[in-house]
């Protein structure tokens, strides 16, 4: 049976009783949370967003957003080198009084020792003033980015609140996107998200099409009912929205952890204290940028006096019969390639190059008043050679941030030894960002081509470099503009609605997770499975148990490589199979005597462990009592052409 016709109710109905019988034990202030103690975290973000121009920034202590030393001026007409200068050699004058005043001199102080001492509390240590000197940290000012974002937002903010409503999100949720992008759609991040709502490309596939052809994360409409799909589960699992803002940022893997070592409400203990490896400033400071964005954008005269929104596009939306070229659509709409890409976002450059059509089954959108019929009516009528049974084949394919050449030639049904072939490639795993690689559909390259072959480096090597973002492209609203990025933070995302736990405990043993056996670990750590066995007292074929926790021994490789080489195995899997499926809605199922959720998982909700896991993380598959309620995601197979 499929888990559509198991599940009923409409979509995502399951989890409104439970957000609000979660909530109801709390007042409707106690929704989002303000413990005094981030009162100045709140402030400093206000400030931020409404008072610090574009044009100047500050610099600040870190971990006391309290602390401002000093304002700078930043104008746009410097290069970012000039900026970067100007801003280290003021560190280093900060950062040299810290060091004088935790020395001890409490006398004859200079102006700005004493201007600087003044901002931390009477009978301030030397250790703390030391401390701080290791934290000076420069924050932009956002002031026209929020204001513009302010006015945008009114483009679709009536359809969010829409969306949030009928899943029972809090439509307070909707001032987030003035953190991550300013509501600007064309927004991108150094680690490859995308959007109004920030997806990373691997986390967006799970809720929508991201692919070569299309990629919904652009799309303000899709990416927006995906981001209340994904923040219901994260409420679902979390139990409360601080922390389900954050696993926003930072991932429910690493929040869960955060939330058992300190309490699931110990919101100031968290966000103050938690030092998980990428639990950097951004997560820390993700849940109090929110509420700040929430305070301006429920009070905008207050800090925005006359600011107008745009108003939302009367749009018709229907679902194109066949594949389509892009100018047949154009000729039929009565509209240019360039209005239809403006509307439409979603659609990837293939379409718009010709090397794609528009595929079959895809939503497209066009204003109302500039359509002389019905939309459906003008796509039902398309002419005959303007409509296809087939997409095109692909050629080419122009390698991306991250990626690897087996992911690439999954995603396009071939082999890596076909690609190496066909692309004259001295190494399986050595291709490089921009290079276009010959797919089996264009066949072999003539000889006196394939014979020169650009300089090549790896992927995986380069996605953990930090990248200056190109001043003319779009960005992300800068949270944490530290000047450097963080690999972590871009590891982490990638496996940002992953609750499973892949580290590796203090006495060096980890918890077993679907797909994982003896022989993976023993790879990772490049030593032979028996050791394992022996250091665990496991007979021969004796197979792991998801949940068994199981001794490493970490001579040869250390916990970090470890984890690091696990985390790729999943975000493999996972990407895998989030190329070929969707989430579109989740099944509450409740156990009968009898019934095994292996069975249950595999053959009547076709639902991999490893997923279920993820929709029920506190759940102990062996002692599963009948009564219990469990959700299962349903899942529908997306067509990638």
């Amino acid at each position: 049976m499929k888990p559509e016709k198991v599940q009923k109710t409409s979509t995502w109905q399951y989890l409104l009783p439970l957000i609000l019988l979660l909530m109801a034990a709390a007042s409707a202030d106690e929704t989002f949370p303000e413990p005094p103690e981030l009162k100045p975290d709140i402030d400093f973000w206000v400030s931020i967003f409404t008072h610090y121009s574009t044009e100047e920034g500050v610099l600040h202590d870190n971990r006391n957003l309290a602390v401002v030393y000093e304002r700078l001026s930043a104008p746009s007409t410097l290069s970012r080198r000039e900026r970067q200068r100007r801003v280290e050699k003021r560190r280093k004058v900060v950062r040299a009084v810290l060091r004088t005043l935790a020395s001890g001199k409490r006398e004859n102080l200079t102006d700005i020792e004493a201007r600087i001492l003044a901002l931390w509390p009477d009978g301030v240590s030397n250790d703390t003033l030391a401390a701080a000197a290791k934290r000076i940290r420069y924050q932009q000012g956002l002031r026209e980015r929020f204001r513009a974002g302010l006015m945008r937002s009114g483009r679709w903010r009536s359809y969010v609140n829409e969306q949030f409503t009928a899943l029972g999100i809090p439509i307070e949720i909707a001032a987030l996107p003035h953190v991550e992008s300013s509501y600007n759609p064309d927004a991108r991040s150094h680690v490859g998200a995308s959007g109004i709502w920030q997806f990373t490309r691997s986390t967006g596939r799970r809720f929508m099409q991201v692919d070569h052809v299309v990629d919904e994360r652009n799309d303000p409409y899709a990416a927006t009912r995906a981001a209340g799909r994904l923040m219901a589960y994260n409420y679902s699992i979390t139990g409360n929205w601080p922390m389900a803002i954050t696993a926003y940022n930072h991932g429910l893997a690493g929040v869960r952890r955060a939330m058992r070592k300190y309490g699931d409400t110990a919101y100031v203990e968290i966000l103050r204290n938690y030092n998980g490896r990428a639990f950097g400033f951004a997560s820390r400071n993700f849940y109090v940028a929110f509420l700040a964005a929430k305070e301006v954008d429920q009070n905008v005269d207050k800090y925005f006096p006359g600011l107008v929104f745009e108003e939302p596009m009367d749009y018709s939306t229907a679902k194109l019969p066949a594949f389509a070229s892009v100018p047949g659509l154009t000729r039929a709409l009565g509209t240019t390639p360039a209005e239809l890409s403006r509307h439409n976002p979603g659609l990837q450059a293939t379409v718009w190059q010709g090397s794609k059509y528009v595929p079959k089954g895809y939503e497209l959108r066009m204003p109302v008043d500039g359509l002389k019929q019905p939309l459906a009516t003008l796509l039902a009528d398309l002419p005959a050679n303007s409509t296809y049974d087939k997409q095109l084949p692909d050629m080419f394919h122009k390698v991306s941030r991250g990626d690897t050449l087996s992911q690439i030639a999954e995603s396009y049904d071939t082999r890596v030894s076909t690609l190496v072939a066909l692309n004259g490639l001295s190494s399986s795993h050595r291709i490089r960002i921009g290079q276009n690689l010959r797919l089996p559909a264009a066949g072999p390259a003539p000889a006196t081509i394939a014979a020169v072959q650009p300089a090549v480096v790896e992927v995986a090597a380069v996605a953990q470099v930090a990248e200056e973002v190109d001043s003319s492209e779009a960005t992300a609203t800068p949270l944490a503009d530290d000047l450097t990025a963080s690999t972590a933070a871009a590891t982490s995302s990638d496996l940002l609605s992953d609750p499973s736990d892949y580290s590796v405990a203090a006495g060096g043993s980890i918890e077993v997770q679907p797909l994982e056996t003896l022989g993976h670990y023993g790879d990772w750590l490049e030593i032979k499975t028996q050791r394992l066995r022996d250091l665990n007292g496991l007979a021969f074929r004796t197979p792991v148990e998801v949940g068994q926790r199981i001794k490493l021994d970490l001579n040869t490789v250390d916990a970090k490589a470890f984890e690091e080489r696990r985390i790729a195995f999943h975000r493999a899997q996972q990407d895998s199979f989030f190329r070929r499926h969707v989430i579109t809605d989740i099944a509450v199922h409740t156990i009968r005597r009898g019934e095994s959720i292996w069975v249950l998982s595999l053959r009547k909700y076709n639902v991999p462990i490893w997923l279920f896991r993820q929709y029920n993380p506190s759940l102990d598959l062996h002692a599963v009592r009948p009564g219990t309620k469990v959700q299962f995601p349903v899942l529908a197979d997306v067509d990638r052409g």
